[in-house]
């Protein structure tokens, strides 16, 4: 990478669409961008004279190398940077950070017998789909309903292929279903309760209710009250739904509403779900803001990241502003779900008022999450950059803190918990048994495990800690630095010190200790990246020493190696079961010959000869 001439590769650059993706000096991809020409596009970013803003002047700082990959369209570069977005999450682009999938109500119309199911995948397969749904509670509210109303099946047997061939199911003998298996409903009856079920789901609720309230009150009459009730509470579900879907739009077309609310660091995307005219649910989403700070372009990024992944596109979606590229997002969303999809900012009327209320929700939840969310910054890459402070450093995001775990000695193990911005990363974890250290040298063992990880390649030890942690003060901090410094490397490393009490006080760093404030919330990062290395290291430990515990008598007979103590253990299933068997039993063990059978037997049975021959005497 440092043979990189970016004033060389520029003037290589093609005449052509593509996507370009920018690295940093660890050659992680910070900034995934698309272009129509390419050429033009990526030299604008390296041009002095160009007014760049904050935010890219910043990115610009940190780019070492960039790539670029050629495409045939615009629009085939849209679909890339979507995807390339996706799979890298760039710290520099403005990135959707909720990845959600939601749930739709399936009717299998495309089936003799249709059957009522959730799901969360929409396909071309001639079946009724209703929502998406925000809540996947509703949804099952809405299919319990439904089932015991009308007595839909939501099994999987094949009608009419299965019909009789099995007994019925549980949900007919407790009447939630009609029985369509065994016969007992002809298909053309069936096929009307489906009507019923589609005609409530696109919001005629009329029939429903008035059957619902007949049944309750000849439950009542029939002095029936429990069920009764049931039907009661069915109702006011009934109810509950209708007025949820208020009528939004005279058009009765489905349509999303997009509004946002930002500031300088922080951004909220309010959704409406409206369905045949009614709005069915409401969604807000935070966006982390990155070099693009207009409303237009952030729209424009949320548009792309959430339907690259939804399936199902309505063919109309209102928004605040005119976007820039909205004709060749309007193409894709058409290419991808197989129907136009027109992107329309209203000037005026019941729909600019729609996308006005839709505004005012997100800017409400981002007022509201304001301190939430700077709470949460302040205890995760808040904290690191004030350690980095503390001790004088900048650009710290990966923290590795490593942990040595024994019993005098015996089967010592390390760990290594990894951090990024003050959050766990469980992913990048790692455990090693100790192979070259004999008896209780936590020194020597730590030595052991920097080094295997790193100078191990492959196997996520490929990225380089930006800052050590180690679990003590000067000695061990001595230990790593050694280890550092003798692979020619260049990572600082800072000891985490503890008092009398084994509680953490300050930090080591360059010889020196820094204190640090208790109530801080850097201090309870590091208390939360020490308990977290020794709960990893007890953890593996502990797994360790109860399957030797499991073996180790096993492994004490001769000619008995890993296969054939599997063997021993899956056939009897514990130690016991093998001390009780009689020869003849350990020999029917496949993998088990007369001759190591016999020595399994005299090995569990030596001691009862030896009784026998006292009593004998």
């Amino acid at each position: 990478m440092s043979d990189f001439d970016i004033e060389e590769e520029l003037k290589k650059l093609p005449d052509k669409p593509g996507c370009y993706l920018m690295h940093d000096e660890k050659d992680e991809i910070i900034y995934v961008g698309k272009a129509v020409v390419l050429k033009n596009r990526v030299r604008q970013y390296f041009q002095s004279s160009r007014n760049l803003s904050p935010k890219i002047q910043r990115m610009v700082s940190h780019i070492r190398r960039f790539e670029y990959i050629v495409t045939d369209t615009e629009l085939e570069a849209l679909v890339l940077e979507c995807n390339l977005i996706k799979l890298h999450r760039p710290h520099y682009n403005t990135m959707l950070m909720d990845d959600k999938t939601y749930p739709f109500i399936k009717i299998t119309v495309n089936e003799a017998f249709p059957r009522i199911i959730k799901t969360r995948e929409l396909k071309k397969d001639k079946c009724r789909y209703f929502g998406p749904f925000t809540s996947s509670k509703a949804v099952d509210d809405i299919i319990e309903l439904l089932i015991k109303t009308y007595g839909i099946r939501d099994c999987r047997r094949i009608l009419p292929r299965d019909i009789g061939k099995e007994r019925a199911c549980l949900n007919y003998h407790i009447g939630r279903c009609s029985g369509p298996c065994q016969g007992y409903i002809s298909k053309e009856d069936y096929n009307l309760l489906v009507d019923r079920c589609i005609d409530f789901l696109e919001g005629r609720y009329g029939d429903i209710k008035k059957n619902l309230k007949a049944r309750m009150q000849a439950a009542s009459e029939a002095m029936e009250f429990e069920q009764a009730a049931q039907y009661r509470d069915m109702l006011a579900s009934v109810d509950f739904i209708a007025q949820q879907q208020k009528i939004t739009s005279d058009d009765m077309k489905d349509k999303d509403v997009i509004a946002a609310a930002l500031d300088e660091t922080d951004c909220v995307v309010q959704v409406f779900y409206i369905r045949d005219g009614k709005m069915i649910g409401r969604e807000h989403f935070h966006m982390s803001l990155g070099d693009s700070e207009e409303r237009s372009e952030v729209i424009s990024q949320f548009i792309k990241q959430f339907y690259m992944g939804s399936p199902y596109i309505p063919p109309t979606i209102m928004i605040q502003d005119e976007l820039t590229d909205a004709q060749l997002i309007s193409g894709w969303l058409s290419d991808k779900s197989g129907h136009s999809v027109k992107l329309i900012a209203p000037k005026r009327g019941d729909k600019e008022r729609l996308v006005e209320l839709a505004c005012e929700n997100a800017n409400i939840v981002l007022t509201k999450d304001k301190d939430r969310i700077k709470k949460e910054e302040a205890r995760t890459s808040g904290a690191v950059r004030n350690i980095a402070e503390m001790i004088g450093l900048t650009g710290i995001h990966r923290m590795e803190a490593f942990d040595i775990s024994n019993i005098s000695g015996a089967q010592s193990v390390g760990s290594m918990v990894v951090f990024y911005d003050g959050v766990p990363r469980r992913n990048d974890y790692r455990k090693f048994k100790i192979k070259t250290v004999i008896g209780p040298n936590d020194y020597a063992s730590m030595r052991e495990v920097l080094t295997r990880r790193l100078t191990h390649e492959g196997n996520g030890f490929d990225v380089m800690p930006d800052l050590i942690m180690m679990d003590g003060g000067r000695g061990q901090v001595n230990i790593a630095l050694e280890v550092v410094e003798g692979l020619g490397l260049n990572i600082p490393v800072c000891g985490m010190v503890k008092d009398d009490n084994h509680r953490t006080r300050a930090l080591w760093y360059n010889d020196s200790e820094v204190p640090i404030d208790t109530h801080s919330e850097e201090f309870k990062l590091i208390t939360r990246i020490q308990d977290e290395a020794h709960r990893f290291a007890i953890t593996f430990h502990r797994d360790l020493r109860s399957k030797n515990q499991i073996h180790s008598v096993l492994d004490e007979i001769d000619g008995i190696g890993p296969s054939r103590r599997k063997a021993l253990m899956k056939y009897f299933g514990d130690i016991e079961a093998i001390r009780k068997a009689g020869l003849d039993e350990i020999m029917k063990v496949p993998e088990i010959n007369a001759n190591v059978a016999q020595k399994v037997y005299d090995f569990f049975n030596a001691d009862k000869g030896d009784d026998a021959g006292s009593e004998d005497e």
